[in-house]
């Protein structure tokens, strides 16, 4: 009964090997898994993948990366895809990082897609690097959904922690903080509530450690490290190490946190 809070199975980098991910997935014990749509050209493979394997959990949503390629029917598009309380939102945020960005175009998307989450109370996927003072604005002035959001990857400080949980906040951690040079990440997520704490592969990115890597995938065409989501039990292994559980005791808390977060959406 594993649960994968955040990934992208839709990514083209996986379609070729897309079968014997599939089975991988399912052979490891994968009980859900959110895949998250990031822009328009992929919201269709999201919604296939659903609709072909129950345990995945779809979720759509326009990632700052996108902002500046939405047509003008992006908005009635999402929309259409989350009235029926069949998906997730996300993912969407801010991001500083991103080469060119436009922060005050990024934040107008965002907080359309935040109000359209809060209105029909579906969990959200929030995305954020070097934008954490602007996204904390945000989640603080705005409405938020009653079932709560996710930081995936969360990256921020420490001190935003307990704002964030009065918030709603609930943190995933990926395998990729497992390598030494992640040790304040690391950190942070020592002192995260256990009722607040999910895991998440973000395959195909986020890369373990090569020592922890369990199943593997050849790089891309482009030379691209890709992480195979079914790395998940390696994830929750290097977890319970982090925080000094048994794995038993972190699998549960992380299954009842994920029905908490996500157990409202309809299948």
């Amino acid at each position: 009964m594993l649960f994968d809070a955040h990934n992208h199975l839709q990514d083209e980098a996986l379609a070729p090997h897309l079968p014997s991910v599939l089975l991988e997935c399912e052979r490891v014990g994968i009980e859900r898994a959110v895949v998250n749509g990031t822009q328009e050209a992929d919201w269709e493979r999201v919604e296939a993948l659903a609709g072909a394997h129950p345990w995945v959990l779809p979720s759509y949503g326009l990632h700052p990366w996108f902002v500046k390629s939405r047509t003008p029917d992006w908005q009635r598009r999402l929309a259409a895809l989350l009235e029926s309380g069949c998906a997730a939102v996300g993912e969407i945020g801010l991001d500083r990082w991103v080469e060119g960005f436009d922060i005050e175009d990024q934040a107008e998307v965002f907080g359309w897609q935040l109000a359209l989450a809060a209105r029909l109370n579906l969990p959200v996927s929030i995305h954020c690097l070097k934008a954490w003072g602007h996204l904390w604005e945000m989640l603080r002035t705005q409405t938020v959904p009653e079932c709560g959001f996710l930081l995936h990857a969360y990256g921020g400080p420490a001190e935003m922690v307990e704002g964030l949980v009065r918030r709603g906040a609930y943190f995933s951690f990926p395998g990729y903080y497992l390598h030494e040079r992640k040790a304040a990440q690391r950190e942070v997520f020592r002192a995260i509530p256990a009722e607040r704490l999910l895991v998440e592969t973000d395959a195909p990115d986020m890369p373990l450690p090569s020592e922890r890597v369990r199943v593997s995938l050849p790089d891309s065409p482009e030379g691209r490290a890709l992480n195979h989501p079914a790395n998940l039990p390696a994830v929750y292994e290097g977890l319970a190490e982090l925080r000094g559980w048994t794995l038993e005791t972190l699998t549960a808390q992380v299954a009842e946190n994920f029905e908490r977060l996500f157990g409202g959406v309809k299948r």
